[in-house]
Parts: structure tokens; sequence; C-alpha cells
């Protein structure tokens, strides 16, 4: 008779090997994860058969890993990737450099990244903000700036409210920055600190080269940025500007190979812009900062 570790083990091997025979590289790891996830061995062994039939990790488990913190989310969402940590990278960044302006000539980073209070005074909006990944990160690290997170998709803002709503911030539903409502968009139109965008920038015609994770289970909204993959930015960049205030940034992820277009776009749109990339992340974004 087995003893209950032995019985353990001999689950946990049998899991890594269906996962391997259907050609999940991280197999060990994925099998801790279903099977932490999983209620019961028949809720383990329908998790293990959505995974074999293609579908993604994060949707099974119920969220994805972003900035060391779980996400929560559901299938027909889009899985945050680890390169937009760059977005929220530097829009951490900008929000200390903010606070180090506003305090004393003698303050620096270290003693001002938790003025919580002067937090306050800074607005964000994240456009595209899906589960509302890179608006919950940036309130884990600075909980009181004023956080407004907006995307189309109804799901999608239903998972943002979940995770963005308990961290203090505000979601809304709609198209970009008609999203935010008259009220609001008074009270912040043309002082906003820091806009993020992930908009999809995948050009049509490649989405048929992602892999089957995305391009089959991911909405294709999500995916989608036009004939050039650069739709909804030129949409964004061309209302940014009105939105950002005085030395306020913009940034946008993209491709490498995009990013000199993205550029100029922001350029064009009244802003300086300057490509950011980072190898360890394999992430590219551009920062275009609102001049006066």
């Amino acid at each position: 008779m087995q003893s209950t570790s032995e019985t353990r083990n001999t689950q946990v091997n049998d899991v890594v090997r269906q996962l391997r025979a259907a050609g999940c590289v991280y197999a060990e790891d994925e099998a801790a994860l279903l099977m932490e996830a999983a209620a019961s061995d028949d809720a383990l062994d329908h998790l293990i058969r959505q995974r074999m039939a293609g579908l993604p990790l994060e949707p099974l488990l119920g969220w994805a890993a972003f900035d060391g913190h779980r996400v929560r989310l559901g299938p027909g969402v889009f899985v945050p990737r680890r390169r937009t940590e760059l977005l929220l990278r530097e829009a951490s960044r900008e929000v200390v450099e903010i606070l180090v302006r506003r305090s004393s000539p003698a303050a620096s980073a270290k003693h001002v990244a938790a003025d919580h209070d002067t937090e306050a005074l800074v607005t964000v909006i994240d456009v595209c903000s899906g589960s509302g990944a890179i608006a919950a990160a940036l309130l884990r690290r600075h909980p009181n700036v004023r956080m407004l997170a907006v995307d189309n998709d109804p799901v999608a803002v239903e998972w943002a409210k979940r995770n963005v709503e308990p961290l203090g911030g505000w979601v809304g539903e709609g198209d970009l920055f008609d999203a935010i409502p008259l009220q609001i968009r008074n009270e912040i139109h043309g002082s906003v600190a820091i806009i993020t965008a992930n908009a999809p920038y995948v050009p049509t015609d490649e989405i048929r080269l992602m892999p089957p994770e995305a391009r089959l289970h991911e909405p294709h909204s999500t995916l989608d940025g036009g004939p050039d993959g650069l739709a909804l930015q030129r949409r964004i960049i061309g209302e940014a500007a009105t939105w950002l205030a005085p030395g306020g940034i913009l940034l946008v992820e993209t491709s490498a190979r995009q990013a000199p277009e993205t550029l100029e776009m922001m350029r064009a749109g009244g802003l300086s812009p300057s490509v950011l990339r980072d190898e360890s992340l394999e992430a590219t974004a551009v920062i275009g900062r609102r001049l006066g």
C-alpha cells in the first residue's frame, strides 16, 4: 500500500507525463499549478484535458502572474505578458519623479517613494486595460494615485473591476477615452500625469503566425492592430496630448520593428518621444512627453 506522499508523487508524475506528451515545455511547473488550482481529482482531470487541448494555462488557473502578484482573469480575456512590466516600471518611475519634483529640493526618490498623500495628486489613465494588470500593479506600488482603467471589452472590464477597484481604482467600459464619464473628464482633462497603453499591435495578416494559445483562445480584438498594427496607437496618440498635463507622459507598448513609426506618430502628435528597450523582458515601448 502506497503512503500519502507516494500517492501524491505518482499523481504528480502522471500529470507531468500527460502535459509533456501534449507538448507543454514547462510540464513540471504547470502540473504543480494545476494541482494547486483543482479542488478535486475530477476537477484536475478536467483542467488537464483542457490544457492538453491547447487552452492557455492562465485562464484555467484563474490568474496570471504580473509584477510578482496574481491578476485574476478567465477565459476570453487577454493574458498579460511579462514584457508589459516595462510600461509598469516606467510609469512607477514617473510617479516617483513627480513626487520628487513636488517635494522640497532636498528630497530624494527614496524618501518620497512612500509619500502617499502627494500620490493622490497624480492621475493615471490605463487605456486598453484588459484585466487591469498595469492599473492594479501600479496601485500596489503607489496606493493613492488616481487611477482610471478603461477597456471596450465587457468581459475584460468585469475582471478589471475585480482586480483594480479593491485597490481604489476606477474602471470604465467604452471606446478608449470615451469610457471616461463627462464629470470625471472635465476634472482631469489636460491634467493627467501618465497614460499607459498596451493596445493591440499585431498586424492583421500576422495573427495567423501567432502561437495557437493566443490566436485561437484570446479575443482577436485584443491582438489585431489593423493592417500595420498601429491603428489603435494612432487614435490614442492623436488624443493623448489634450489629456496630458504639461510634462505628462504617454507610454505605449510596441514592437522593435514598429517603434520608429510609433515614435514619429508621437512627434507628430505634439509629444517629445524616445524608444525604451529591455532585453531581459524582450520588451519595447515608446515614451512621449508633452512639452510645456
